[in-house]
Formats: C-alpha cells, sequence, structure tokens
C-alpha cells in the first residue's frame, strides 16, 4: 500500500500461504491471485513485476523471539526465498521491511568465516542478519540502502521502530532506466511526474514530504530521527485527562500521559476508538487506528476473530511510515519521485 501511495501501479499477485492474512488480502483485492506457499512458488512462471516488496516472517530475528536469525530452515529463513525470487524476476526496486532485530541477530552466512576477521568477535556471530540480506542483494547484482524508521516519528502514538531496505540493480546494468521507464509508463506513473533519468540527473535532491514530516537528522548509519514529536512513551503532558463519566463512555476517554500522542495521531488520521473491550481486553479497532487503517481494514473482513485481526495487525505496517521510510531511502539512492 505504501509502495503504491508512492509510486502507483497495480498489484499483480501475492505470497502469502497464512489463512488470516490470504483472507484479508483477498478481501481488498478480490482480482490479484495469490501464489500460496513461497517455498514451493516456481517465479519463472509467474507475471513478471517492475517493483517487489517483502516482508519475511520476523520471529527469528525479533527481539520477541528465540532469536534463530535467519538460517535454513527458520521462518525468518524464508528471506532465502524472497532473494530466489529476486533473482528469478529481476526487479526494477525491491522493498523490504522487517523489524529493528535484524539489526542484531545472527545470520548463518559464508561470509566472515572467522569471527575475528571484520565481525564484532568475542565468539559471536559475525554477520547480522541484515548483513547476510544486504551481502545476498549484492552478490545479486544489486545496491541498496536501508533505515530504521519509527512509527512516532511520522506522528503515530507508538515507537514500533522497523528496519526499511531499497534495493535496485547495481548501475553495470544497461537496461535499468528503460526498464523502470517502460513499467512506469505502463502504469501510468509517468504522466504523474516520475522520471528516472531526471532523478539520476538531479542527484540528492531534497527529499519529497508529502507526509508533511519536519527536517530529519541522521543518529548513525541508516538511522533516522524525525522532528514531529516525541514517542507515545515521552509524551510531555503528564498530567491526567478527566476520567470517563460512566463505564464505557468513550465520549471522554481517559488516555493520562498518552493524551498527546493520541491526539497528535487523531489529527492526522481519525478520531480514536475505545482501547479495550468490554471485558477489558484490548480490541482490535484500537490497533487498526494505531496503524492508520481506515476502519474496518482488517476488522471488517469477513470470518476474522478477534485473536485473528490482532495478529494481523501485530504483523502489519504502519503505511505512512512505510511511505516515509520509502521516500526517504528514494532520495538518498537519487531515485526520489519528481516533486
Amino acid at each position: 500500500m505504501a509502495v503504491q501511495q508512492v509510486l502507483g501501479g497495480s498489484v499483480a499477485w501475492h505470497v502469502e500461504n497464512d489463512a488470516n492474512a490470504a483472507a484479508i488480502l483477498a478481501h481488498h483485492w478480490p482480482e490479484v491471485p495469490n501464489l500460496g506457499d513461497l517455498t514451493a512458488a516456481d517465479f519463472a512462471l509467474v507475471e513478471p513485476v517492475d517493483i517487489l516488496t517483502a516482508g519475511f516472517p520476523c520471529q527469528d530475528v525479533s527481539e520477541a523471539g528465540l532469536g534463530a536469525g535467519i538460517a535454513a530452515g527458520t521462518r525468518s529463513g524464508l528471506w532465502l526465498h524472497v532473494a530466489r525470487a529476486i533473482q528469478s524476476l529481476r526487479p526494477s526496486l525491491v522493498v523490504i521491511e522487517n523489524v529493528r532485530g535484524l539489526l542484531s541477530a545472527p545470520a548463518h552466512s559464508d561470509m566472515e568465516r572467522c569471527t575475528w576477521c571484520v565481525g564484532d568477535g568475542g565468539g559471536k556471530p559475525a554477520v547480522r542478519a541484515l548483513g547476510a540480506v544486504l551481502a545476498d542483494l549484492a552478490r545479486l547484482g544489486f545496491d541498496a540502502e536501508w533505515a530504521c524508521v519509527r512509527a512516532s516519528e511520522i506522528g503515530a502514538p507508538h515507537r514500533r521502530e522497523r528496519v526499511f531496505v531499497v534495493a535496485w540493480p547495481a548501475a553495470e546494468d544497461p537496461d535499468l532506466e528503460s526498464r523502470l521507464e517502460r513499467g512506469l509508463a505502463a502504469s501510468g506513473q509517468a504522466a504523474r511526474g516520475w522520471s528516472w533519468a531526471d532523478a539520476r540527473r538531479r542527484g540528492r535532491a531534497p527529499a519529497a514530504d508529502a507526509l508533511g514530516i519536519g527536517p530529519r537528522r541522521r543518529e548513525g548509519p541508516g538511522s533516522l530521527a524525525g522532528a514531529t514529536g516525541t514517542d507515545a512513551g515521552e509524551a510531555p503532558e503528564r498530567h491526567r485527562c478527566p476520567s470517563p463519566a460512566a463505564a464505557g463512555d468513550d465520549a471522554s476517554l481517559d488516555w493520562g500521559i498518552y493524551r498527546g500522542a493520541v491526539e497528535r495521531w487523531e489529527r492526522l488520521t481519525r478520531s480514536a476508538p475505545r482501547a479495550v473491550d468490554d471485558r477489558r481486553r484490548l480490541d482490535p479497532p484500537f490497533v487498526e487506528w494505531m496503524h492508520g487503517l481506515d476502519e474496518g481494514h482488517v476488522t471488517g473482513v469477513p470470518g476474522l476473530g478477534r485473536n485473528a485481526q490482532l495478529r494481523a495487525l501485530g504483523n502489519g505496517v504502519v503505511v505512512r511510515q512505510a511511505e516515509a521510510a520509502l521516500r526517504l531511502l528514494l532520495d538518498r539512492a537519487a531515485l526520489a519521485p519528481v516533486a
């Protein structure tokens, strides 16, 4: 969704074998085929695409997981099949998203085979998961840029830090510009102002900022810090809001120290629903709102119960956050859309 917001185009196909996620995709893109199991997909037979997006499973690189990392047989090891898709399809642009744990989780790789060569040392694996992803992209002939972006940096009332990577065929590819231009022309995007060649000539122009994000400062390699305000946990409003007049009274919700963060996101999206249901459990419509999604985007999909809704949302991406990351990385790579 973020890629379409920034670059236009249409969805050619999905690869999703989780039943609940597949139901959400089918609900919103009923005419788009789902290839199902990524490990079994034959990418030599699918419709070619100009842009490939991937968010491979995060469980084994997440700080909440067991830290198995990227390796054959792990869920996060599905990255190897994403790499296989990239190798077969040779898209003009690849957009990848994963959790911040990608920066620290181990990876099984044939690079840096001795712990004293280049990496961390101390008996720990020298190659981290992000390093393995970038190395695989390089082996496939792709250049890349990456950044770690927080949802709070675009105004959301939660941190939700995520790693984003964009990759494109290395400059030695003589057909790169013409292939991208052809793909964008076919999607109608060329008429909306994108020009690959113009972006190359312009160099690193200031990032297009359609999301209203203020000036950014770098906090080390690959890191982004915004000027949109503090994280929800650092909200400056430390006073308590008025308590609800009665139980279940949504007209006067008590957000406590999070009031400023919630109100900021309400200005950017819509009014916040209640955070908990009548049984004092986290309410899926509230999580949906925290993602900045339209009401019912997940909770309105037929057949999904509360747990399935929360799981899908927990695995999802804040679209505005991904848009901001994509604009930042395209700009770094001198591939930013023409304003």
